[in-house]
This record gives C-alpha cells, sequence and structure tokens, in this order.
C-alpha cells in the first residue's frame, strides 16, 4: 500500500469500546460495516469488465471474501449481541450512490478510496474494541482489504500516468466523496452517545480524510495539497467530473438515496433468511 498502518492509525488514548456497555455505539458501528460489505456484490460488475485475466482472478478472489466478511460480520453481531439494522445515509450515499461507471472509477474511488477508508475504520475497531474473539476475526479482514486497497492504487497509476483527463475526472469524484465523509463526520459529532472513543471521531476522520490526501498524491491525482486549490477550481474539477460521465451529475447520485427503481441485495439484506436468523438469535435469552 502507498501508507502505512502506522500513517493511518489513530491512539485513541487507549479508550476502550466495552460490549456490553457500549452495545448501543458498536450497533450503529457494525450496521455500517454490514452494509459496506454487502455493496461488495457490486464486484460482479467489475468481473465482467475486467481488463485483463490477472485482474479477474483478483475480482473473483474478492467477491468470495467480501461475502465472506458478512459472514464475519454477521458471527460478531451474533457474539455482541447486536441487531442487524439500516445504514446511514452517508454510508449509502458513498457505498452505493457514487458506485463507479467505468474501471478506472472502480479501482480509484471503489477500492483505493473506499476501501481505504474502510480500511482504516478496521484499524480503528481492532485498536479499541474490548473483545479478543471479535478482534481476531477483524483482524484476518484487514488483511484482505489491505490487498483490495494496494490493488486499486496500483491500477490507478497505471492508468493515469499518462492520462491527465483522467486524473481530473478521478480528482473531481474524489472531492465529491470527501464531501460525503464530512456529511458522515457531521452526523457522528453530534448524534452519537457521549463516550471517551467517540470524542475522538473529529480527530479520526481528520486523520482519514488527511490520508485520502496523501493516497492521490501519492497515486499522482494531486500535484499539490489541496488548500492550495481554490473552491472555484475544485468547483471546476467536480463539474468536469460529472459531465465526463455521460450526463450524470452530484444530484442523480444524491437522488439515488430516495426509495424507487429496481431492488438489490443492498436493497434487501435486511429481510435476507440469514440476517432475520440473527436477529431471532438476539431475541434468544
Amino acid at each position: 500500500m502507498l501508507l502505512t498502518r502506522a500513517e493511518m492509525t489513530l491512539g485513541f488514548d487507549g479508550s476502550r469500546l466495552q460490549p456490553e456497555q457500549d452495545r448501543a455505539i458498536l450497533q450503529w458501528i457494525f450496521n455500517q460495516f454490514l452494509y459496506g460489505e454487502v455493496t461488495g456484490i457490486q464486484v460482479g460488475k467489475w468481473l465482467y469488465d475486467a481488463p485483463d485475466l490477472d485482474s479477474a482472478r483478483f475480482l473473483a478472489k474478492q467477491a468470495i471474501e467480501e461475502l465472506q466478511h458478512v459472514g464475519n460480520f454477521l458471527h460478531i453481531m451474533r457474539m455482541l449481541g447486536l441487531r442487524p439494522g439500516e445504514p446511514h445515509a452517508a454510508v449509502r450515499f458513498l457505498a452505493t450512490s457514487m458506485m463507479a461507471k467505468s474501471w478506472p472509477e472502480h479501482v480509484a474511488m471503489e477500492m483505493a478510496t473506499g476501501e481505504g477508508f474502510v480500511l482504516m475504520a478496521f484499524y480503528a475497531v481492532i485498536d479499541t474494541l474490548d473483545h479478543p474473539e471479535a478482534v481476531e476475526i477483524l483482524t484476518r479482514a484487514v488483511r484482505q482489504e489491505e490487498g483490495h486497497v494496494a490493488f486499486g492504487e496500483q491500477q490507478t497509476m497505471r492508468l493515469c500516468a499518462n492520462n491527465p483527463g483522467l486524473r481530473r475526472e478521478l480528482l473531481g469524484l474524489s472531492l465529491v466523496w470527501r464531501w460525503g465523509v464530512g456529511r458522515l463526520a457531521t452526523f457522528m459529532e453530534k448524534r452519537l452517545p457521549a463516550h471517551p472513543v467517540l470524542q475522538e471521531m473529529p480527530a479520526f476522520l481528520t486523520l482519514a480524510l488527511s490520508c485520502n490526501e496523501t493516497r492521490l498524491l501519492r497515486m499522482g491525482l494531486l500535484d499539490r495539497p489541496l488548500d492550495e486549490i481554490s473552491a472555484a477550481q475544485k468547483s471546476m474539477l467536480i463539474a468536469e467530473a460529472y459531465a465526463r460521465r455521460g450526463g450524470d451529475s452530484l444530484w442523480k447520485s444524491v437522488a439515488a438515496l430516495r426509495p424507487g427503481g429496481k431492488k438489490r441485495l443492498t436493497d434487501t439484506y435486511l429481510d435476507d433468511a440469514s440476517v432475520r436468523g440473527l436477529l431471532d438469535a438476539a431475541r434468544e435469552p
């Protein structure tokens, strides 16, 4: 990977999340994780569009891993006595409404960027959750997530090496992604319960955005720090990116959060028999 674990890790000052006392917080955290792993079904589209056999093999393996992670999170939730529920709208926007329209978008936005953010969240839970068995499961998943991020980074650098137009497009989409993370940060600061770990969330999200900027620089999508790019230039990058998407728009991405249209597993997974089984188990004494 282009960033080390040390660069992507916040200390949390030794604060811990306790399974019993902090169940409401863990409920919210693992609902986001569960939804994110269910969105792994999107890998199927890119397996069909893979540019070469090596990429196809990697994606086939990744699809299996993502679905294994769904099972892992259901297992963790059962151990912690948690009930699967809806993800936050900002998580749905980042993981689904911004679904890639092209192979370069997939490797840059969904793998390097999106899974890079998820990887940081995994590190944070591993470092704070006081439940050894759950932490062991997450630690195994982390190694796979690191491989997904590294693949996305490598593919992005190869595709963008001699393509300044593509670099601008992916940078514009990255700015929208950063806006979505900002909305999630606002919710977490205002709505989640007071807790020593959560008090570090503003610092964690600041670090996540800083790591994202570092990754953009190291992948070559940025040639200077973001604070040296004016608001007008950023707006132009976003407008250009969505124009290149064939008339798509940020508004259409946001509107996609509203109910309607074809139902996929990302819409129906909470009604799935395996998830309902967990709900039933959680009701047992």
